[in-house]
């Protein structure tokens, strides 16, 4: 399925949670002078203008990296805002960083980095600001088994669907299983939504399961709209950085506040 567009949720309380985290782990993985491989699964267009009539039609960055500047969550210092900050120089003051260009903020020369993005008119806008990157216009979970181990083999996966397809649910565990037998010294990354019918659960359980060692954060949040299925969001790291704990510890705090 091809009708998801991020622009209309870019920024929001899900966004923000998943940014934080991602922005961190690459500035603790870009700290030490070793190469890395990046590599991202369903990576949208990469650039989004919140001042867009599709971001305004829903209003969700209002309740993510709106509240987050309005009340100060993170400080300039943090890297999510070091990224964001350099993206608004170059693209001006309504743009926001999708994981990719996030990414690319702390990437190296002698870093690689795969993005994967299906969705036609994402995939063109992507190429449009990804850099040295490499691009696939083929399905995320196709292009991760094909280029797993990658090379350099320190690095991280981001693997972040829009689960419209929603078998995604039962074959993430296996995906995720498949990869880390592939790739035993990366970080692997899934974001997933927190949904009212709590559908994931099942998923969560078994990627529990098969990776005890594993590190889960969730936040919750009120649903963008009355009725609105998601009520919060989760991300599963499989090889979690030293600190990441206490890192994800920290922002649940902010949104539990």
């Amino acid at each position: 399925m091809l009708s998801y567009q991020h622009i209309y949720h870019a920024g929001n309380a899900a966004d923000l949670h998943k940014h934080a985290l991602l922005a961190w782990v690459m500035d603790y993985l870009t700290a030490k002078d070793k190469p890395l491989s990046y590599l991202e699964t369903h990576a949208g267009r990469g650039l989004y203008d919140l001042s867009s009539d599709e971001a305004r039609k829903t209003g969700e960055a209002a309740a993510g990296i709106g509240r987050a500047e309005a009340q100060n969550w993170l400080a300039d210092g943090h890297p999510l805002m070091r990224a964001i900050g350099a993206i608004r120089a170059r693209y001006g003051a309504d743009a926001y960083a999708g994981s990719p260009l996030i990414a690319r903020h702390f990437l190296r020369k002698g870093d690689s980095a795969h993005l994967a993005e299906l969705h036609p008119a994402e995939h063109e806008a992507l190429a449009e600001v990804a850099g040295h990157a490499t691009l696939y216009k083929q399905d995320g979970f196709a292009m991760a088994r094909s280029v797993t181990p990658p090379t350099p083999r320190r690095g991280l996966m981001l693997v972040d669907p829009s689960y419209e397809v929603k078998s995604d649910y039962a074959e993430i565990p296996a995906f995720i299983g498949d990869i880390a037998r592939k790739w035993n010294v990366g970080t692997l990354i899934l974001w997933y939504p927190l949904l009212s019918d709590g559908r994931e659960r099942r998923m969560h359980k078994k990627l529990q399961g098969a990776f005890p060692d594993a590190l889960t954060s969730e936040v919750q949040f009120p649903p963008a709209k009355p009725g609105h299925g998601m009520v919060g969001s989760g991300m599963f790291t499989v090889n979690p950085p030293w600190g990441m704990a206490e890192e994800a510890a920290r922002i649940e705090g902010l949104f539990r506040g």
